[in-house]
């Protein structure tokens, strides 16, 4: 009995009854025309409803529903959410679905319509995008069920709490990594960059056809074959490729709900599996007040997998980063040369200055890249008309700071150090141009 109750409800359509049958009650009193027609109206309408109970309760299982979605969710990306349905009655329902979302995404709103025929089957799919990496907890899928008279309600409650994590973006991943291997990055608005030199290792001898360069042919090969052979190159393969992610506190800025680390995470994600698709290794470290983890560049199947769980965990502090331990480690643990990418930010050429020091040392032994972030707040602010002397005084500062992150860009390349200076949402583009050019230019 007690479950009877607590799935038994009016719908909206039982009180618009009820209150039209009170007020033709009130105006039969004053019309004793109506009389006959209220008092029939009232011994109808318990009927109805016991006829809607009959409909709604003659099945002990009348509606299923079940809540599909990946093991894992990409943070920053729209996930697909499908709920299956079935109808189990001998007529048509009408259907009110509650998804319990996680707290994370603050909805409590999350509500669809749907009709089925009898015995049928029924799709639902939403999407949503998480922001933070973690652990996100799905409630119960609730389902209110009508019958064609619409006067009550069925409840039921399917309890499908499950626990999803949230991971760093492998959708953006493989949507990389599907672009490279069919050759067309430049879809992404990866562009193709020149190659300049011979930094290539020999492949094989093959025979000439048509297009090959006729710089390529070996002439030793060709006089003993008597017919035109070339040799063909590879990229060198077996670079290390890091990427170093500072986790202090100059990562927790937002942008589109999102801080500038989970957006440096998952670049690195990207440019880790790029790289690996280019036969290169990579690796990963994360710093703030101390180094946190130090993942060996490496080429084998389960990096990735590494690389994905060290990144699930990451989390930023309130710590200022300390660059004489990176340096420290760096030096320790990286012995051969590698590219380094560092993911930071500065807001100041003078908060770079006190870090130029390890700079220098880091590019003595190794390539560095230095990437932090536009302010694309101010940039907005900057673009905007100025319509008081306020403004206009505000707009001044706020072009000193762009004005500033230029110079830190002029700065490290006086020190042969290269940099990136990038929006939050450019930042997995302009990370594997850079890449690319540098792997071209054959420095790495």
């Amino acid at each position: 009995m007690l479950r009877f109750f607590r799935s038994f409800y009016f719908s909206s359509r039982f009180f618009i009854v009820c209150g039209l049958l009170a007020t033709l009650c009130l105006v039969a009193y004053f019309y004793p025309l109506l009389f006959n027609i209220a008092k029939i109206s009232t011994l109808v309408f318990p009927c109805i409803i016991a006829a809607d109970l009959l409909l709604l309760w003659s099945r002990r299982n009348g509606i299923f529903a079940r809540r599909d979605m990946m093991e894992k969710l990409s943070n920053g990306d729209l996930n697909d959410i499908r709920i299956q349905l079935e109808n189990k009655y001998p007529f048509p329902v009408f259907l009110s679905i509650i998804d319990e979302l996680p707290v994370q995404f603050q909805a409590r709103d999350l509500r669809f319509k749907a009709t089925i025929a009898p015995f049928k089957s029924k799709l639902l799919t939403y999407r949503v995008r998480p922001v933070k990496r973690g652990e996100y907890v799905f409630g119960a899928v609730n389902v209110f069920v009508k019958s064609v008279l619409g006067l009550l309600q069925r409840r039921y409650k399917f309890d499908n709490d499950q626990m999803v994590p949230v991971y760093p973006s492998f959708i953006q991943m493989r949507r990389y990594e599907l672009l490279a291997i069919s050759n067309r990055l430049n879809e992404a608005g990866i562009k193709k960059i020149r190659r300049v030199g011979q930094n290539r290792e020999f492949d094989v001898i093959k025979d000439y056809v048509a297009g090959d360069d006729p710089r390529t042919v070996n002439w030793k090969a060709t006089a003993r074959r008597g017919r035109l052979m070339v040799n063909t190159y590879q990229d060198e393969k077996s670079q290390q490729v890091y990427a170093l992610i500072d986790m202090g506190r100059v990562m927790k800025m937002p942008f589109e709900e999102m801080t500038l680390l989970d957006y440096a995470i998952n670049a690195s994600l990207v440019i880790s599996n790029i790289a690996m698709l280019k036969y290169d290794k990579a690796g990963l470290v994360t710093f703030s007040s101390k180094v946190h983890k130090v993942l060996a560049a490496e080429r084998k199947g389960l990096q990735m997998h590494n690389i994905m769980e060290v990144l699930f965990g990451a989390k930023t502090g309130y710590q200022e980063s300390d660059y004489g331990k990176l340096y420290a480690t760096i030096k320790q643990r990286i012995t051969q040369r590698s590219l380094l990418l560092l993911f930071t930010n500065f807001e100041t050429l003078s908060s770079m200055q006190r870090q130029l020091q390890y700079f220098r040392r880091l590019a003595k032994d190794h390539l560095l890249v230095v990437i932090f972030f536009e302010n694309t707040e101010l940039r907005a602010f900057l673009d905007k008309k100025p319509e008081s002397m306020q403004e206009i005084y505000y707009q001044t500062i706020a072009e000193k700071f762009t004005y500033e992150k230029k110079l830190i860009v002029k700065e490290l390349e006086k020190y042969a150090i290269h940099a990136v200076y990038t929006s939050p949402q450019n930042l997995t583009v302009n990370t594997i141009n850079k890449y690319l050019e540098l792997k071209a230019r054959g420095l790495i």
